[in-house]
């Protein structure tokens, strides 16, 4: 799917088509209520919009203006029933819950300890250890799931696969990995392959990262 994209605006990858992918692989297209977060150009929400019946509610949020602007543009030129909202994380939907929630935050390990204020390194860039948006997401998530709802989030498995399955489990969810995929690193991670060397997060002359879609279902 071709999506206009802003500068600055996260540009949709294997991540993207790997998260879009397993919501309908696992089921969830009858979903009445969908939440995506992190929106970028919008493109997991437009997948997720055009795979569910039309009596769906989709709602993309995102923290960049750009992205807020593409993914609205996509979704008036794509004609999808997507309503985007600016803001932090899960704050600009407080109050709400939803049958499912899809995420792809930033998750890229880097040298600096904080998430970027500004620019185009916030999409990607979470902490030394890449989880300080992961992190926030999976203990303030079961606030926004209605009972029986569903979590889909896609990361590298450079930030730790059991780290997030230990949190989801820990706040309620069942948890479990539904989709993997090996990928080339891309540009941001192959100028960072000497410090993710250095921190033991990969082997020596390795480049290429494990994508992982993990599911957590909140219990009834």
């Amino acid at each position: 799917m071709r999506m206009l994209r802003l500068p600055g605006v996260y540009r949709p990858q294997a991540d993207t088509r790997l998260l879009a992918s397993a919501f309908v692989e696992q089921g969830l297209h009858r979903a009445g209520q969908v939440l995506d977060v992190g929106t970028g150009t919008g493109a997991v929400a437009l997948a997720a919009a055009s795979a569910t019946s039309a009596g769906c509610r989709v709602t993309a949020v995102d923290i960049s203006r750009q992205a807020v602007w593409a993914a609205r543009l996509n979704s008036a030129w794509r004609r999808g029933r997507v309503s985007v909202r600016r803001g932090d994380l899960l704050e600009p939907v407080a109050g709400r819950t939803f049958d499912v929630v899809l995420a792809n935050p930033p998750y890229v390990p880097t040298e600096e300890e904080n998430v970027p204020p500004r620019g185009r390194a916030r999409a990607w860039d979470a902490g030394t250890d890449g989880r300080l948006v992961l992190d926030r997401l999976c203990t303030q998530v079961p606030r926004y799931l209605k009972p029986r709802g569903t979590l889909l989030v896609v990361h590298s498995a450079l930030c730790g696969v059991g780290t997030t399955l230990g949190l989801l489990e820990a706040v309620g969810l069942h948890a479990r990995v539904v989709a993997r995929s090996l990928e080339p690193f891309g540009p941001v991670l192959s100028a960072r392959a000497a410090f993710l060397e250095e921190c033991g997060l990969i082997e020596p002359g390795c480049r290429e990262e494990e994508l992982v879609v993990i599911r957590g279902d909140f219990p009834q």
